[in-house]
């Protein structure tokens, strides 16, 4: 069944619901907590923001949604971003002028029995919204945190997991990465097991780790050893269920030597995981080798904004600021995930499903 939820307000923002089908009534934008623990299902979108916003939230059966947003007024300019789930970024920064209105389309995943919208950007101007169930075939993430779905209270940390809807057209994200995982101890905790029961045919399994297998601990493995063994059985319960597996070598992080060149701290992982592509017949995004490029044409300098490197009190969370040269602020994630996108359009097997460029995304946010 569709669902049509008009604004209800004069002006585009500030903003107030009603639905306008066979339920007509208000639904309510809802103040949350910042969350400080990494849970998808208590984060909501509108605390993903410098200026955190309410969050629309809808009850629905879980599966994917499309939604056709009309974004604009008729008396004010706007500058509207739009975020769904934990901090998945599906519009950013659409600019409309005075009297215009435009419509952008996007589909969000709902595991949670919720369908959670918010409004954000510097004037966010929304008329309506429409939502309706949709089959189409979802991206699946397996991975650690620069891969993540970052929690609220960590703004603006990251993960590139979190900005890769910004650059589909077709096909929905469910981003099952968790911070600290190897792909051993992601393993054992059960996380694939949970992903084997909602993949289906068609849909994409993209498989990161590296970072946390180097670890000298529990999760450690040996880059030629149990470290393909583990990511080959990710591979195998793709296969199982019909769903295509990717696998990615760990992206970069910003380390860089003397000479102005990056250090290669992944070493023998990335080679394990381009031998193992080879050897299994599947595709491979290089992920090491296409964020290696990014990071040298940018330089030691151009690289802290896509990395957490913040000023003291230029965010609440952190009064003392951040130096991180692993994981991502919100800038540096859109960036990975627009060369994850990439990675994908360069595979033949998946072009046709997941390859038609975002041209919105081209024109407005480059």
């Amino acid at each position: 069944m569709e669902l049509v939820v008009q604004n209800r307000e004069e002006s585009g923002y500030p903003l107030s619901f009603t639905r306008v089908d066979a339920q007509e009534g208000t639904i309510p934008l809802i103040w949350t907590p910042l969350m400080n623990q990494e849970d998808g299902f208590r984060s909501y979108p509108g605390d993903y923001g410098k200026q955190r916003r309410p969050s629309l939230v809808i009850p629905v059966k879980n599966g994917n949604y499309h939604v056709k947003v009309a974004l604009g007024d008729k008396e004010r300019e706007g500058r509207t971003s739009i975020k769904a789930g934990a901090g998945s970024i599906m519009l950013q920064q659409i600019r409309t002028k005075a009297g215009e209105i435009t419509e952008r389309e996007f589909i969000v995943r709902v595991e949670q029995q919720e369908l959670r919208l918010a409004f954000l950007g510097d004037v966010p101007q929304v008329q309506s919204l429409q939502i309706k169930p949709i089959h189409c075939p979802t991206i699946f993430l397996a991975g650690d945190s620069t891969v993540c779905d970052q929690c609220s209270g960590h703004y603006p940390y990251t993960g590139w997991g979190q900005a890769l809807p910004l650059f589909l057209t077709a096909g929905a994200v469910s981003n099952h990465a968790k911070s600290g995982r190897s792909s051993k101890s992601f393993i054992q905790e059960g996380r694939l097991e949970r992903l084997e029961s909602l993949l289906g045919k068609g849909d994409l399994l993209l498989i990161q780790f590296g970072h946390n297998d180097q670890k000298n601990d529990e999760r450690g493995t040996a880059p030629f050893a149990d470290y393909l063994t583990y990511l080959a059985e990710y591979v195998a319960t793709a296969n199982n269920k019909g769903a295509t597996p990717v696998l990615m070598t760990p992206v970069h992080r910003r380390a860089f030597t003397e000479s102005r060149w990056l250090e290669d701290t992944h070493g023998d992982y990335v080679r394990a995981v381009v031998g193992l592509s080879q050897k299994l017949g599947v595709a491979c995004i290089d992920l090491a080798e296409k964020s290696k490029q990014l990071f040298e044409a940018l330089g030691p300098e151009g690289t802290k904004p896509l990395f957490m490197w913040t000023d003291p009190n230029e965010y609440p969370q952190y009064p003392e600021g951040t130096e991180d040269n692993t994981h991502f602020h919100v800038k540096g994630a859109i960036e990975i995930a627009r060369l994850v996108y990439e990675g994908i359009t360069e595979q033949e097997r998946l072009r046709q499903t997941f390859g038609q460029a975002n041209k919105t995304l081209k024109e407005e946010q480059r």
